[in-house]
């Protein structure tokens, strides 16, 4: 009897021991299996929002990691640029690429260093310096479309007006960018202004400098009729382009006519700065061919060609291209009010005497520059 009950106790045992090993492996299984899948989607979500660790890592490893990180970036770096500056500015260039965002994504992609810090102010890199009249606007507007581009929208005047305020207000002005991007800025009037090179080139020896210019003659009647407009009492024209009409003797002291004497600034200039930092945009072929003239532009600034034919059409109203409309948007952008309008109207014989003034300095600003405007 006693043989029997131990024989039946060591089989209950067994029994127990072995449906409690089964039920603890179980419970073990099921638990890994719950912390594992945790672990993984936590692990994702992270590599979700960070970029790669290193630069050294394959290009194909690496371009993979980035298009994970890229749009977080690109957002991060908007909102906060957004929150800095109220920011017109960079909704319009969101907009303008909404129709080709696989562009903006692949400068981002090629241009973003997986260690850098965004969302700096910078001195300028490049300068939109002259001439007033000449399309300036009209270049800064269009090249500020660029995904690698932030520009100031004002003029800041600090190097002709407001240099005692120093480089520290005038960084505080500038748009927060990426390390990759050029930060740029526009005053047409530092190109006729004497002290302007010099300074500039106290900032940096290597900032890029470009120049819009535009038959003198045309300049200067653009530049009288937007004078007019302000001031509708002035003298005419020709009282104030001529010291004595009938000799065709020009008043070289009416700012509107000496700032079209190009090479006479040009020189001071290249005391200070090498003429290969100057690209020299032609206000007339900006008209006639928008994206030639900014793919040249893109060029000198060391820029990808993104903006092309298909971001621009041509306003027969105006009488110049504007900005095809982005999506999100009913609008084309165009320029101000103030740009196009009708230019006052000007004798023949006064142009030709115009003219035939400029010509010696037309010739001698086209040889030194290398290019030939055709103002003639």
């Amino acid at each position: 009897m006693a043989h029997r009950f131990l024989s039946s106790t060591n089989r209950f045992s067994a029994r127990f021991a072995f449906i409690f090993t089964v039920s603890l492996s179980c419970t073990y299984l099921c638990y890994s299996t719950f912390f594992c899948r945790s672990t993984i989607m936590t692990n994702q979500g992270y590599e979700g929002q960070r970029c790669p660790p290193s630069k050294k890592a394959g290009g194909k490893k690496l371009l993979g990691e980035l298009n994970n990180c890229a749009s977080l970036e690109v957002r991060s770096a908007l909102d906060e640029s957004a929150a800095q500056r109220g920011s017109s500015d960079l909704r319009d260039q969101s907009k303008a690429f909404a129709s080709s965002g696989s562009h903006w994504a692949d400068m981002k992609l090629r241009n973003m260093s997986v260690a850098q810090k965004y969302g700096n102010k910078k001195l300028p890199n490049a300068l939109i310096v002259g001439v007033k009249k000449g399309g300036t606007r009209a270049v800064l507007e269009f090249i500020r479309i660029h995904p690698d581009v932030r520009a100031l929208g004002t003029e800041p005047h600090f190097f002709d007006r407001n240099y005692d305020r120093g480089l520290d207000w005038y960084r505080g002005l500038m748009p927060r960018t990426l390390d990759s991007q050029i930060t740029l800025e526009k005053t047409p009037s530092y190109f006729v202004t004497r002290e302007a090179p010099r300074r500039i080139s106290s900032m940096s020896h290597e900032t890029k400098l470009i120049v819009v210019v535009r038959n003198p003659v045309t300049r200067a009647i653009s530049d009288y009729t937007q004078t007019l407009t302000k001031k509708p009492d002035i003298p005419t024209f020709e009282e104030l382009a001529f010291k004595n009409i009938s000799l065709g003797l020009v008043d070289t002291s009416w700012n509107a006519i000496r700032i079209g004497m190009y090479i006479l600034h040009l020189e001071n200039w290249l005391q200070y700065f090498r003429l290969s930092q100057m690209h020299f945009v032609s206000g007339e072929r900006l008209i006639t061919d928008p994206a030639g003239e900014m793919g040249r532009v893109q060029d000198f600034l060391g820029l990808k060609r993104i903006i092309t034919d298909k971001h621009f059409y041509f306003n027969r109203t105006k009488g110049f291209p504007c900005l095809k409309k982005p999506e999100s948007s009913s609008q084309p952008r165009c320029l101000g009010k103030s740009k196009g309008r009708t230019h006052v109207q000007i004798e023949q014989e006064v142009i030709e005497q115009l003219q035939e003034f400029y010509r010696p300095f037309n010739v001698k600003f086209f040889e030194t520059v290398g290019q030939d405007f055709k103002w003639d």
